[in-house]
């Protein structure tokens, strides 16, 4: 049984994300707290295995809790979060705080909305309970700007990842050459929250990053992240020019975006000069897909269990058979910049 306890000043929040709870068999909230003082003598006593976290508080806000929180007690938080670019930036925060995942409170009580984030929050506190929270060790020489490379055989690199995915794509992207090919991502993400990833990336990495909009041709030396209600796809045209394409349909796996739908559609259209890839996450999203890349002739990589925050997708890929290899999350970026200088096919 899965502990939790709920942090939120509202009253009305802290009723409503017990009874969603609630309806989990293997989830049971052992108590609420409205603040963080509440908060800290609560968790001292109930030793729940999730908590909950509001970020905006009174007396303490959820950041400067969590902060602490981490320095003197590390244990698996999801933070809850407004669904506005002010929200956005401060769980991405979190997540560089210790932070396990996220999820941006309803907009309204629209029962077909109520009950998607339902599954998104149990989904989440259940990632949470399973996850290692304590950051991977990711000291390597980093250069701020990586020199461009004199060969490139692949054409496009392909990320999926949920759980603990936004530090690890931070980590990849961080490590690319400045002229590497067109990089397309699909992470876990809500609306607005994904903006604020993008443009967050922007700013710590050398190549250039934006949330994809649709239509754009893909250019290397560019990272593009699937916007957080649309499926990331792309499209290749008769020239062989690579496009974006953004699908507004029903969530595949619980997820939109879904990692699924981006690697299912490189694997139709690019797949043997492709280089696919499987991050830390909860659930089994991407695995069939990267199956489906590996399978049409694309080099794929596993990162390995060990790094992982969740070793949900990609040891459901490892399980499949979907992957050439697996790697810890610190020699991926290595051994893509070693993928893109060989000049002849994939090695075996």
């Amino acid at each position: 049984m899965i502990k939790v306890l709920v942090i939120d000043d509202s009253a009305l929040m802290r009723r409503l994300l017990s009874h969603m709870l609630s309806f989990a068999d293997d989830i049971e909230v052992v108590g609420t707290a409205q603040d963080a003082y509440q908060a800290r003598e609560q968790i001292k006593k109930l030793l729940p295995d999730v908590i909950t976290l509001d970020i905006e508080m009174p007396k303490m806000d959820g950041l400067s809790f969590l902060s602490n929180l981490m320095r003197l007690r590390p244990m698996p938080v999801v933070m809850v979060s407004s669904l506005t670019e002010k929200g956005a930036a401060a769980s991405l925060e979190a997540i560089a705080l210790g932070a396990v995942d996220f999820i941006a409170k309803p907009k309204n009580n629209h029962p077909a909305g109520l009950a998607l984030f339902q599954d998104y929050l149990i989904h989440k506190v259940r990632g949470a309970a399973c996850a290692k929270f304590a950051k991977p060790n990711l000291q390597i020489p980093m250069t701020p700007h990586q020199p461009a490379l004199s060969k490139l055989r692949s054409r496009l690199i392909a990320i999926g990842a949920s759980t603990g995915g936004i530090e690890a794509i931070q980590h990849i992207l961080q490590n690319m050459p400045l002229n590497c090919p067109p990089i397309v991502i699909t992470q876990h993400i809500p609306p607005v929250f994904s903006s604020s990833f993008a443009k967050r990336l922007n700013l710590q990495c050398s190549i250039k990053v934006i949330e994809a909009k649709g239509a754009e041709k893909l250019t290397p030396g560019h990272a593009y992240i699937a916007p957080g209600d649309q499926h990331l796809t792309i499209d290749v045209n008769s020239n062989g020019e690579i496009y974006t394409k953004l699908v507004d349909s029903d969530p595949v796996n619980l997820h939109k975006p879904s990692v699924d739908m981006l690697f299912n559609s490189v694997a139709q259209q690019l797949p043997k000069t492709t280089i696919g890839i499987i991050l830390t996450g909860m659930g089994q999203d991407g695995s069939e897909g990267l199956y489906n890349l590996h399978q049409a002739g694309a080099y794929t990589i596993a990162q390995d269990q060990p790094s992982s925050v969740v070793w949900g997708m990609p040891g459901a890929a490892v399980a499949r058979g979907a992957c050439n290899e697996q790697l810890p999350l610190n020699k991926i970026s290595q051994r893509i910049i070693n993928l893109l200088t060989i000049a002849d096919k994939h090695p075996d």
